[in-house]
C-alpha cells in the first residue's frame, strides 16, 4: 500500500461549535423558553457558554467516558449540553420524557449516568423515581436562580450558577474520533429499551452525509431551520450539528409543539425549513387551514419517523407550496438513512407525479448502503416489485447495542448488516418504499397485505383525521385487516362508506373486514402510532365477517 501524505486530525464534535463560532459567529440561535419568553444569542455566544459549561463539567469530576444525561426540550441550554458533554470526552445521554417511568429508571441505571440535567417541567416525572435512581446521581435544573423550583429533589443545582464565573474558552482534549460521544435508547416497544452508542466519527460523517441533500431541504447559511423533532429523538435527526455547520439560523421551539404555537413561532422568525414527525404536521396543517396560508417564509419540510400519507404530502405541496422531503431512518442509523432526493428530470415532472414519488421513503443517504432479502436471506432485485426485509450498513450505522450482547446478535446478520425490522421494496431508481414492519404486515390466506398502503389510502378521505390498520384473527384467512379511524371534528361517515371509498384504491381482497371509529389512537414515546397497544385493545375483536 502506498500511504498518502496528509495530516490526520480526529473528527470530533468540538470542531463543529468551534467552526460555527469562527465562521458563523453572528448567526442567531432563538429559543422559546420553558420559563416563558424568547431567548436570543449568536453561535459565538453559544460557543462561549459551551466552554463555560465544559469547565463546570470537569470541575464536577466528569471524565472521559462518563455518561451525562439530559431530560430537556429543544432550547439553547440543551444545545450547549450537546456540545460541552461530548467535547470534554463524556457521553451525552438524551432521555425521552415520554417513556414509561420504569423505562426511564432502567435506562438511567443501565447507562450509569453521573449527572442529570433537566428542564423544570420534568421535575414531576423525576421526583417519584429518585429512590430507584443511582444514589450518587447529581441533578441540575436548566434555569437561573430566580426560576429554581421548590421541589423534593435533594441538592438540586442551578445550571446558570454552574456557568457563572467560568472561563469562556476551553482547550478541548485530543479525543479519539472513535470514542463514544452520545447515547440514545430506543423506545423499547418490546422488552427493555436498547442503547445506541454513537461516536464522534459516526456523528461527523452522518452530518457530512446530510450536506449532500442539504439544498433539497433548505439547509444553508440563508436558512432559518426549526427542529420540531426533539433533541431526545436520535440526536435531533442530526440538526444540532448540521445547522451550525452550514450557518443556518436555528429556531428552537421548547415545549410548544402544538399547531398554534408552531405557526406563531414560524411566522415570527421567518422559518424556511422545519423537520418533524407526521403527527406534529397534522396540527400545523390544521392551523394553516385556519389561517388560509402557510407561515411566512416556509418553504421546506422534512418529515419522517413513520410513513407519511399521500394526502398530507399533496396538501402541503399543492395547496400551500411547501416542498416536502420524506425521510426514513432509525436511532440505529444516526438516524437519517434515506430521503426523497430528486434528479433534475424528476423535479420537472408534474406535481402529482412528484407527490407519488414522495410517498416513498426515498433514496439512500451517502454513507448508507441498502439491500432487501427474503426469508432465506437471499438478495432480492431492486425492481420495485419484490419486497423483503430491509437491511442497511454504513459509516453511521450501529454495529451493536450498548452492553446488550443478546440484542446485538439478533440485530446483525452474519455478514454485518443491520436488520431494520422493516419490509420494503426498492425500485430501479433507488427509491425505497416501506411495505410494513415485519411485525405489522397482515398475512391473509398466505398473501401479505401492507398496513401502510391501506392506511395511506384511507387517510385520503376528507373525514379521516388519523387511522391505523392492524391484523385481526380470522378462522379461515388467519388474519384480516381491521381499520381504526379518528374522524375530523364535525365530520361523519360510516364504515361502509369508507369501504366504498377504498374500493378503487386497493385490491378487493385488501379491503378491511371492519372499520372501527375511536376518539383517539395511542402513540409511542417517539410519536408513532402504537400498534402494539392497538393489538392489545382489539385482541378480542370479533370481525363482522366471521
Amino acid at each position: 500500500m502506498l500511504s498518502g501524505r496528509m495530516m490526520e486530525m480526529p473528527l470530533t464534535i468540538s470542531s463543529v461549535i468551534d467552526y460555527a463560532a469562527d465562521v458563523r459567529s453572528d448567526t442567531e440561535v432563538v429559543s422559546k423558553c420553558v420559563e416563558g419568553g424568547v431567548h436570543r444569542y449568536s453561535y459565538s455566544d453559544a460557543h462561549k457558554r459551551t466552554c463555560q459549561l465544559a469547565h463546570a463539567l470537569t470541575s464536577m469530576g466528569i471524565k472521559e467516558g462518563d455518561r451525562v444525561a439530559t431530560l430537556a426540550w429543544n432550547g439553547y441550554r440543551h444545545f450547549e449540553l450537546y456540545f460541552a458533554i461530548s467535547s470534554v470526552g463524556a457521553v451525552c445521554h438524551t432521555i425521552n420524557p415520554r417513556l414509561f417511568a420504569d423505562q426511564i429508571v432502567y435506562i438511567i441505571n443501565h447507562a450509569k449516568d453521573r449527572i442529570l440535567f433537566l428542564d423544570t417541567t420534568f421535575i414531576p416525572i423525576i421526583t417519584p423515581l429518585i429512590h430507584k435512581l443511582p444514589k450518587d446521581l447529581r441533578y441540575v435544573a436548566l434555569c437561573d436562580r430566580k426560576d429554581m423550583p421548590d421541589c423534593d429533589i435533594p441538592n438540586l443545582e442551578c445550571y446558570e450558577e454552574l456557568l457563572t464565573g467560568q472561563p469562556t474558552s476551553f482547550s478541548w482534549p485530543n479525543l479519539d474520533e472513535r470514542s463514544a460521544s452520545a447515547l440514545c435508547y430506543t423506545s423499547g416497544t418490546t422488552g427493555n429499551p436498547k442503547g445506541v452508542l454513537f461516536t464522534h466519527r459516526s456523528t461527523l460523517l452522518h452530518t457530512f452525509g446530510m450536506m449532500v441533500f442539504a439544498a433539497e431541504v433548505g439547509l444553508n447559511s440563508s436558512s432559518v431551520v426549526l427542529p420540531v423533532v426533539p433533541f431526545f429523538h436520535a440526536n435531533g435527526w442530526g440538526l444540532p450539528f448540521a445547522s451550525p455547520l452550514v450557518g443556518a439560523k436555528f429556531v428552537l421551539p421548547g415545549p410548544g409543539l402544538d399547531g398554534e404555537n408552531l405557526f406563531e413561532l414560524m411566522d415570527a422568525e421567518g422559518v424556511t425549513s422545519a423537520w418533524g414527525v407526521p403527527t406534529i404536521w397534522l396540527g400545523l396543517l390544521a392551523e394553516m387551514r385556519k389561517h388560509g396560508r402557510k407561515p411566512g417564509g416556509f418553504q421546506y419540510m422534512l418529515v419522517g419517523g413513520s410513513a407519511v400519507p399521500r394526502s398530507m404530502i399533496a396538501e402541503f405541496e399543492i395547496d400551500f407550496d411547501v416542498r416536502v422531503v420524506h425521510g426514513w431512518g432509525m436511532t440505529e442509523t444516526s438516524p437519517v438513512g434515506s430521503t426523497t432526493t430528486f434528479s433534475p428530470a424528476m423535479r420537472s415532472l408534474p406535481i402529482e407525479k412528484q407527490v407519488d414519488l414522495k410517498v416513498s421513503q426515498g433514496r439512500r443517504m451517502y454513507t448508507v448502503d441498502m439491500r432487501i432479502v427474503n426469508d432465506s436471506g437471499e438478495l432480492l432485485p431492486n425492481d420495485g416489485e419484490a419486497f423483503g426485509e430491509l437491511q442497511v450498513r454504513g459509516h453511521a450505522v450501529m454495529n451493536g447495542y450498548f452492553e446488550d450482547e443478546e440484542a446485538s446478535d439478533a440485530a446483525l446478520t452474519d455478514d454485518g448488516w443491520l436488520r431494520t425490522g422493516d419490509v420494503a421494496k426498492i425500485d430501479p431508481d433507488g427509491f425505497m418504499s416501506l411495505v410494513d414492519r415485519t411485525k405489522d404486515v397482515i398475512k391473509s390466506g398466505g398473501e401479505w397485505i401492507s398496513s401502510i398502503d391501506l392506511e395511506n389510502a384511507a387517510q385520503g378521505h376528507e373525514a379521516v383525521k388519523e387511522c391505523a390498520v392492524i391484523a385481526a384473527s380470522h378462522p379461515k384467512w388467519a388474519e384480516r385487516p381491521l381499520l381504526i379511524i379518528v374522524l375530523e371534528a364535525g365530520k361523519e361517515v360510516t364504515g361502509d362508506e369508507i369501504k366504498q371509498y377504498l374500493a378503487d384504491k386497493v385490491a378487493k381482497w385488501w379491503l378491511p373486514d371492519d372499520v372501527v371509529f375511536v376518539d383517539e389512537i395511542p402513540h409511542t414515546a417517539t410519536g408513532k402510532i402504537s400498534k402494539l397497544t392497538l393489538r392489545k385493545l382489539f385482541a378480542d375483536h370479533l370481525l363482522s365477517t366471521v
